[in-house]
């Protein structure tokens, strides 16, 4: 790193220098009155504006490299896209905002990657310079100005003006070297900021059903992809643990237990205890009557009322705490009414600014662009759902200092959170070009019948019946596998948990949030196709490769150090290329927040490597005796690099991979 950072700055002495001379030249010409005249001097102050954008390209590359943290992975796509964005700088220097397009290739007789912006140029010169020029002319012209680089072995021009970028083997070699001795290590992402991410969010005194699993799931890892690239994460969990459904829940406490400020109340079953406070509420005036009041001492802080409301809470927190923890969720409360207080204030700062509109009594705010407005008080003077998420976003914004924040909603909150959204903007809270404030959507969970996921009896399916359930059919699959035979009570223990709650995640990450999915137990253990079944017993069996070969841990590391990794044959270089593409597809989780790319990867990554394995001779053993003859090193690196990188997609989906299974 700090041989590329000399030879950066050792190149722009020298562009600095040829500047000079250039600039003193020009500066002659135009003293002399010549200027403009002699087309050698059009052609130098050609050569000055190339000379500046590559100059720019060179300190903003060490400017970057500076700033890079030592270890980190080098994401290939965006260096080739610095490389070529400088070389069509300095072939275009006229144009403002070229196109930019570099892709991996998908076929090898294209190459590695491409850069495909020689249509968007033919076409950007026509509107912008009336200019007709092939699509081909310009690759060529942009192939001539690409700069000094350590990436690049060649570049061909393909059919109407496709650019063909083939890597450089050594540099390839390289970064996987470094990737075996330093570790996974996160791609550079610059300023570590602030991310707020709200998930999960279950109401108080209802049961965790399917409902919450994609929230909870999806948000979970999130978090961990923006932790591994070096944010500051916060984890919120927005709790429904206040409004009007306690002053019944309280009333019918006190009836049932009249003790509870003495004697902790049995509630052992929470919905079913919701059900009987909400039959009441619906059918008895009187019951109804008295539930009313103690919202009005609840929100007035009533001791004993603030006491009952407690123990409510602290029994669901009990029943929440027993499902993060079999998902291994990490989470901090932050419940609706943590905002209370601040709700007073919200709504004085939107009427002295002038948005408030009363109707019928409730006071209500419009926002340009969304039909229906925000209720920030009921005609009785009580706050709504819209206040206390306005009070959260002002909260995190202003309070918190988020520089991103991610609500992990379902797609049927899409209009109320953009109105929320667009209100915060509006009032002045955040400038949406400096903050990044996000609806990460997702469709509904479905049942094989293709309708929203329930039970025979039609009811909702309670999260923690269908984690059992997936425990159960985990330990099943691996029983018909034998697998009780070879592992020990521990290790089969670990598998099962592994498969059960490492299937139930990668179902539903490796969907686009976007849409439905249908839940299926028989597909998710499947162990063939895009399965964390496959994916866990493809790792098991990776890792177990060097194992078999007497090579421990410590003899890797010190071939890592040592070796130089071969990637003659095509499939080590195939491989090779892919473990490296890991930087490239967590950046551009980054970016649209679609987790899907990374179980594709990772799948991608598992063929791949099966591929490698299938051609390319890890272990050689004698056929009579079964001796091994021969240990391959430097494949038994690239199985090393694939399961390392594994690993590490694995823990940002919240899969816990066993050594054995």
């Amino acid at each position: 790193m700090e041989a590329r950072v000399s030879q950066c700055a050792a190149r722009l002495a020298r562009q600095e220098n040829e500047i000079r001379l250039l600039t003193a030249e020009i500066e002659r010409l135009k003293n002399s009155g010549c200027l403009g005249v002699s087309p050698s001097v059009e052609g130098l102050r050609d050569e000055n504006a190339k000379l500046k954008y590559r100059l720019n390209f060179l300190r903003k590359s060490l400017q970057e490299e500076r700033s890079k943290p030592a270890k980190s992975m080098i994401n290939i796509n965006s260096c080739l896209q610095e490389i070529f964005g400088a070389a069509i700088q300095a072939a275009y220097p006229e144009l403002e905002n070229p196109p930019l397009v570099v892709t991996p290739s998908q076929q090898p007789k294209f190459g590695d990657y491409q850069c495909n912006s020689a249509m968007g140029i033919t076409q950007m010169l026509l509107k912008t310079k009336e200019q007709k020029i092939s699509p081909r002319e310009i690759a060529e012209k942009i192939t001539k100005h690409i700069p000094a680089n350590e990436c690049i072995e060649k570049v061909e021009i393909a059919g109407p003006g496709f650019i063909n970028v083939h890597l450089r083997r050594d540099f390839v070699s390289k970064q996987l070297s470094s990737l075996l001795v330093n570790g996974v290590q996160p791609p550079a992402v610059g300023k570590r900021k602030k991310v707020v991410v709200d998930f999960s969010s279950p109401n108080i005194a209802k049961e965790m059903h399917v409902g919450h699993l994609r929230s909870t799931i999806i948000g979970e890892s999130m978090c961990r992809l923006f932790e591994f690239a070096g944010y500051d994460v916060l984890r919120l969990n927005h709790l429904g643990d206040w409004g009007t459904q306690f002053g019944m829940l309280i009333a019918h406490l006190q009836d049932k237990f009249p003790d509870y400020l003495t004697v902790s109340p049995p509630i052992g079953d929470l919905q079913a205890f919701y059900k009987e406070s909400k039959r009441r509420f619906d059918t008895e005036e009187e019951f109804k009557k008295r539930a009313y009041q103690c919202v009005v001492l609840l929100q007035s802080k009533t001791p004993d009322f603030i006491k009952a409301w407690e123990l409510i809470c602290d029994v669901s927190r009990k029943e929440f705490q027993k499902i993060y923890n079999c998902l291994d969720i990490t989470l901090t409360e932050r419940g609706e009414s943590f905002y209370h207080e601040m709700m007073k204030d919200i709504v004085k700062e939107f009427e002295d600014k002038g948005f408030v509109q009363v109707d019928d009594g409730r006071k209500i705010v419009f926002v340009p662009g969304f039909p229906v407005p925000l209720t920030i008080m009921k005609s009785d003077g009580g706050y709504t759902y819209d206040t206390s998420d306005l009070a959260a976003l002002k909260h995190r914004l202003c309070e918190e200092k988020a520089d991103i924040i991610i609500y992990v909603v379902d797609s049927g909150q899409s209009g109320h959170l953009q109105t929320v959204f667009a209100a915060g903007h509006m009032i002045g809270w955040y400038d949406p070009k400096v903050t990044r404030v996000a609806h990460a959507a997702f469709g509904v969970v479905l049942g094989e019948d293709k309708k929203k996921f329930k039970t025979r009896s039609g009811d909702t399916v309670r999260l923690i019946d269908l984690l059992e359930e997936g425990l159960k059919r985990a330990m099943d699959k691996l029983k018909d596998k034998e697998r009780d035979k070879v592992l020990t009570a521990e290790e089969l223990k670990a598998a099962q948990t592994s498969v059960a709650f490492g299937c139930i995640k990668y179902a539903d990450l490796s969907h686009n949030r976007l849409n439905d999915y249908v839940f299926s137990f028989d597909k998710m253990l499947d162990d063939r196709g895009n399965t964390a079944a496959y994916l866990l017993y493809a790792f098991t069996r990776i890792r177990a490769i060097a194992r078999l070969a007497n090579i421990d841990e410590q003899m890797l590391r010190k071939a890592a150090r040592e070796e130089v990794l071969i990637l003659d044959h095509e499939k080590e270089w195939k491989l090779g290329k892919c473990i490296l593409r890991f930087p490239e597809i967590l950046q551009k989780i980054l970016e649209d927040l679609l987790l899907h790319t990374l179980c594709d990867y990772l799948y991608e990554l598992a063929t791949t490597f099966t591929e490698f394995y299938d051609n390319c001779y890890c272990v050689e053993k004698d056929r009579q005796s079964g001796h091994i003859v021969k240990v391959n090193m430097w494949r038994l690196l690239l199985c090393e690099a694939t399961a390392t990188i594994m690993a590490k997609g694995f823990d940002i989906l919240g899969i816990k991979p066993v050594q054995r299974m």
